[in-house]
């Protein structure tokens, strides 16, 4: 009951609302009957985070079929990701890598799910390997480049900064991790990183409020 109760305040409000006094008060139950079976806050707060985004990347990699290419389903999950509908999840993370320069046990559970959402990542895409769908090389990269693309996106969504369809820009990025080789040195004759072709279209602003 007060797990339960703990994991629920936080969707809603975030880990930094998970007091003794607001668990408590969300349960029906005195302050010191949740100090009594939680007695270590820093252990209960890693615990209720690894249970939020846990149950988040079991829902999202069960979308995962076999008998789809990789590539559909990585774009599947990109989009699962980045709907707009998962800010309460996103706010958990964002709270537990603040609050967790100063909670070593957040700290390290926070570190062990984003080992295993690399991990679950990485698997796919070495099954898309084994079927010939990308080259051995772009797995590791590919999987870290998503990664922080997703966190970094959703994050700057609390704040109404990113862009209107967080989506397809992943979806983009997503093509370029795994259709072209790791090259960074220019080619002769190519414009210097972050100086666009003269020919090349204006891009669209990042800035673009939702």
């Amino acid at each position: 009951m007060i797990f339960d109760g703990a994991v629920g305040l936080a969707r809603e409000s975030g880990l930094e609302s998970l007091t003794v006094r607001a668990v408590a008060q969300r349960v029906g139950v005195t302050p010191a009957l949740v100090a009594h079976y939680r007695p270590v806050m820093d252990a209960f707060l890693a615990e209720v985070f690894g249970e939020i985004v846990g149950a988040e990347r079991d829902e999202v990699m069960s979308g995962f079929d076999p008998d789809r290419g990789v590539r559909d389903d990585l774009f599947r999950m990109v989009e699962t990701l980045l709907d707009g509908s998962r800010d309460d999840v996103t706010l958990v993370w964002v709270q537990a890598w603040a609050l967790g320069v100063r909670n070593e046990t957040l700290a390290a559970r926070v570190r062990t799910e984003m080992d295993l959402w690399q991990s679950a990542i990485e698997e796919h895409l070495a099954r898309a390997v084994a079927t010939g769908e990308i080259a051995a090389a772009r797995t590791d990269t590919a999987a870290w480049m998503l990664l922080a693309m997703i966190d970094g996106m959703n994050a700057h969504s609390l704040v109404k900064w990113a862009p209107h369809d967080r989506a397809d820009l992943a979806r983009r990025v997503l093509s370029v991790a795994l259709d072209h080789p790791d090259d960074p040195a220019p080619s002769p004759g190519s414009p210097s990183p972050g100086v666009p072709s003269p020919d090349a279209p204006p891009r669209a602003s990042l800035s673009s409020r939702q």
